[in-house]
């Protein structure tokens, strides 16, 4: 009976407002609340409530069969706190139906693992404190930010307190074998759990191309396509952007009618359920090594770190905030871990850019060099107030 984990990502960053060379030394006004309640009013309007409705309703109507797990940013519950109070009571609510769980992650959806080993385990916990705190959960699976895994990330992560790890199913590091098992690492001291990525990027992806032979997606055939692993599977990992309901796929495409009819589909089949991270973790074994030396991720086709730090404005933004780690005073620490965000060094990627992609989703900037420019400035200042003595001395 293959058990169906769906994970849902909820991350939204705390953008910056344009910081010119002329606020350097002058202001430490470095966030752009105008622009991220707005973006955040939007979201939620069209995709946080009513889906997160929809869900409670699910488990509710399947008497708590329909199950869920959710990696939810301290950033996002930051920003819910200030301008939407009411998400948290949903999520509340939903943490007390048993349906629900919630993943560890870092507080701010940050790059601290590829760095500071000290860090990553301060923001790691602190996020395990605010879910204690706010819902009454002590995760026992982690999700690092963008998914990503390398090996020598084990002993750390075992080290506070998980059990499981989640990670993408890169193809070419399970070769012949397939994501619908569970692994473990090369020193077996965490589970891994690896997401499907097809059948995750067909719903978060794919759902409304019309360009696509499956289109249009019902919830009878995706439950079909998930039956067809019986007998050839254990866990099918459903991991995707929570956006993907409403904003990444629009109302209109049918996205919510999907995810209502999708539990009764997946349930009147009798060799199908729905499971949480750690339900599976407790009661499937590990079918072999998951192991890559080398930070892998869920992003594009490469899953590797391109999308972050893949040109020199990226590095060299990355390495100066790090190089600040021992110097920044306690009134800046809180400041300088929203600087860590994946997001800012998203948007200096080039990549896409010069083949007009699409990657700019909620991006504040209109192009990569305007994102480095603004960062660079903010670092500028920054390390001006933690060592008044030192220059930043940036590449040309």
């Amino acid at each position: 009976m293959p058990s169906i984990v769906f994970y849902f990502k909820i991350h939204q960053p705390d953008r910056l407002r344009h910081y010119t060379i002329f606020d350097i030394e002058n202001s430490l006004d470095y966030f752009d609340e105008e622009r991220n309640k707005f973006y955040l009013d939007r979201i939620v309007h069209k995709c946080y409530q009513p889906t997160l409705e929809l869900i409670e309703k699910l488990i509710e109507e399947t008497r708590g069969k329909f199950k869920v797990s959710f990696g939810l940013t301290g950033s996002l519950i930051d920003q819910f706190k200030k301008w939407h109070p009411e998400i948290i009571i949903i999520f509340q609510r939903l943490a007390k139906t048993g349906s629900v769980e919630f993943v560890g992650e870092t507080y701010h959806h940050s790059l601290a693992s590829l760095y500071s080993r000290k860090e990553f385990k301060e923001e790691v916990q602190i996020h395990k404190n605010t879910l204690k705190r706010l819902f009454n959960q002590i995760p026992v699976v982690f999700a690092n930010t963008e998914l990503i895994y390398f090996d020598g990330l084990v002993e750390t992560v075992k080290e506070l307190g998980f059990q499981a790890i989640l990670t993408e199913g890169v193809p070419w590091i399970l070769e012949w074998r397939s994501p619908t098992f569970i692994y473990h690492d090369p020193s077996k001291q965490l589970k891994i759990l690896l997401r499907h990525y097809k059948l995750s990027d067909d719903i978060s992806f794919r759902f409304s191309a019309k360009w696509w032979e499956e289109w249009p997606l019902t919830a009878d055939k995706f439950a079909s396509w998930v039956e067809a692993h019986n007998g050839q599977g254990e866990v099918i990992n459903l991991f995707m952007d929570f956006e993907t309901f409403g904003e990444h796929q629009w109302a209109e495409t049918g996205i919510f009618q999907f995810l209502e009819s999708l539990p009764f589909e997946v349930l009147k089949r009798k060799d199908l359920e729905f499971s949480l991270p750690s339900e599976v973790v407790k009661k499937y074994p590990s079918r072999g090594v998951f192991s890559s030396a080398r930070p892998i991720t869920w992003a594009d086709t490469e899953r590797d770190l391109t999308a972050w730090l893949g040109n020199e404005m990226q590095k060299e933004c990355f390495e100066i905030l790090f190089s600040l780690e021992k110097d920044i005073p306690p009134h800046l620490k809180e400041i300088w871990r929203k600087l860590q965000t994946a997001d800012h060094f998203y948007y200096m990627c080039t990549k896409w850019f010069a083949d007009g992609d699409v990657h700019k989703y909620f991006n504040p900037y209109d192009n990569p060099y305007e994102a480095y420019l603004n960062f660079r400035n903010v670092l500028e200042d920054l390390k001006l107030r933690a060592k008044p003595n030192v220059k930043v001395h940036f590449r040309n």
